[in-house]
């Protein structure tokens, strides 16, 4: 008998009185820069004998990256005041809850960022995926603010049943900075979890590997979109 199997769902919900106010997450492929829509697949001011004038545009790993997953944007406007060669982290914010928080440095003593302490934008949606399906959250992908910086992390959200906040720093120049309501701050990837590792085989390449990997140079080097049309239909 056929049997319907409904497709992986990822939820966002919020609190009653929260919808319709703050920003709802967003698929990210709706969300690109300016900068990227505007840009061309081909430059005609670049193009000659000796340069293609092909623009990151044409890169499908790159646009993959940015557009995999959702977008969890500011629910609020923030502003944020840097000072003191960025050590000092003032916010504020037009909401009726706190939208900034900050950590205690030596919760991050010795990390890359120096002196600049760690803060933390709150979240008002609470994520839930199918059982076995984490979510990684990172900066959104090829779309540095030049602002903050999102801290990486992994989380079980087929477990975990409430909002998860995201910690940051502060990496502009000392200065006021208004961060607008709806802005990308994360950017949410599931993923499934597999209890069965990856093994490692480490070691020099067999004659049919290397055979395989000029095959696919040769037909990139030669403006085929090799990648495009069949990397993923060999899938």
């Amino acid at each position: 008998m056929f049997r319907f199997t409904p497709p992986a769902t990822i939820r966002f919900s919020c609190q009653p009185e929260d919808e319709g106010v703050i920003a709802p997450p967003v698929p990210a492929k709706s969300y690109l820069p300016d900068w990227f829509r505007r840009l061309p697949p081909v430059d005609p001011a670049i193009e000659s004998p000796t340069n293609t004038g092909l623009t990151v545009k044409r890169c499908l790993p790159f646009l993959d990256a940015m557009t995999t997953g959702w977008i969890i944007p500011l629910a609020a406007t923030v502003r944020l005041g840097i000072a003191d060669g960025g050590t000092r982290v003032e916010s504020g914010w037009d909401f009726d809850r706190a939208m900034v928080e900050s950590h205690g440095m030596h919760q991050v003593k010795g990390n890359p960022m120096g002196n600049r302490p760690p803060c933390k934008f709150i979240n008002f949606w609470t994520i839930t995926t199918p059982p076995g399906w984490s979510c990684l959250f990172v900066n959104p992908l090829n779309r540095p603010n030049g602002v903050f910086e999102i801290a990486a992390g992994v989380v079980d959200t087929d477990t975990y049943r409430s909002p998860i906040h995201f910690p940051f720093f502060a990496t502009a120049e000392d200065g006021l900075y208004t961060i607008e309501k709806g802005s990308p701050i994360v950017q949410v990837i599931p993923f499934k979890r597999d209890t069965t590792a990856l093994a490692a085989d480490i070691g020099v390449e067999h004659p049919e590997e290397a055979a395989l990997r000029n095959r696919i140079l040769r037909n990139t080097q030669a403006g085929t979109g090799w990648y495009r049309l069949f990397a993923r239909a060999e899938r």
